[in-house]
């Protein structure tokens, strides 16, 4: 086993204070303290040194955390070596997914795991994506479904590992007798004299829908924001605005609006991946997870692999 005290402090560099390292680990700031000031003096070196109201950490610190992301990922390889000798496994599996995700792609991965493991426990997991890299990171979350950001783990991050799973289109939702309501597809140019629909100040949707405007020419004038779709939705019916809409969200039913697919080369979209914590994916019930996940993306109408 790996000393549970290397892992406060990995937490400690991702999160850079005491008191937001404790409420990731669900710990006290105390305990969180206690715990590095131990493992400092098990190992004879200075860790942190006070700076300004936070704490830095020393070159020792970094020494040590230069070799902590290949010793994790080594024993979660190692925990997929003996589930995989097992034959069995009972435990629980934990996947988190922002929103779309959680209502249209991780339901088959609980039904799937339910029915070829009935004695595991599948829960799932509704956080935004940089949420769901600090569950994996905390070992609060197995297994996460995000969309890219700039924040995005590269391949070259050492404490994750991530597989791109599919492209979610963007479409255009204008109300019904829109003048862009009847025609089969449109260029997002197109859009440029409307009042728009977005999501709230630094929410990754609303930057992706600023990229693809910016792409096409324009700058839309916004007019009202919503975080959640169906909010979107309404304003769209009521004739306030227009709004990207990816073709994976689900819309309530009853709204008097069009769904109208964007062309481009390429045509906007969410590129939607998978993260594990790295050396976790061999473990066999990660694997079939992501396997589930594969057939799920495939099998939606409309998205592209």
């Amino acid at each position: 086993m790996i000393d549970p005290r290397l892992h406060v402090l990995r937490m400690l560099a991702a999160h850079g204070t005491v008191t937001a390292t404790a409420r990731a680990l669900h710990y006290t700031p105390s305990a969180v303290s206690h715990q590095l000031r131990t493992l400092a003096e098990d190992l004879d070196v200075v860790l942190l040194v006070p700076q300004g109201r936070g704490v830095r950490l020393t070159p020792a610190a970094r020494i040590l955390l230069s070799h902590v992301d290949s010793l994790f990922s080594s024993w979660e390889h190692i925990r997929g070596l003996l589930a995989a000798e097992s034959g069995s496994y009972a435990g629980s599996l934990r996947i988190c997914g922002f929103s779309t995700a959680a209502a249209a792609l991780l339901p088959a991965v609980v039904t799937a795991l339910r029915a070829s493991r009935p004695a595991m426990e599948v829960r799932i997991i509704e956080a935004d994506p940089a949420e769901c890299l600090e569950l994996l990171l905390a070992d609060d979350a197995d297994l996460a479904v995000i969309v890219s950001t700039e924040a995005t783990p590269t391949t070259a991050d050492s404490r994750f590992e991530t597989q791109f799973l599919l492209d979610d289109p963007l479409e255009l939702l204008v109300p019904v007798g829109h003048p862009l309501a009847s025609r089969t597809e449109v260029g997002l140019a197109e859009t440029a004299d409307q009042q728009w629909i977005v999501d709230r100040e630094g929410r990754p949707h609303r930057q992706l829908v600023f990229n693809s405007c910016a792409e096409a020419g324009f700058t839309p004038m916004v007019a009202h924001e919503a975080a959640e779709w169906d909010t979107g939705a309404a304003l769209v019916a009521a004739g306030f605005g227009v709004c990207l809409v990816p073709r994976l969200a689900r819309i309530p039913a009853g709204y008097p609006i069009v769904r109208v697919p964007l062309r481009g080369d390429p045509a906007p979209s969410r590129h939607i991946r998978t993260v594990v914590r790295r050396g976790s994916g061999s473990q066999p019930v990660l694997a079939e997870a992501l396997a589930v996940l594969t057939r799920t993306a495939a099998a939606a109408p409309g998205l592209a692999r």
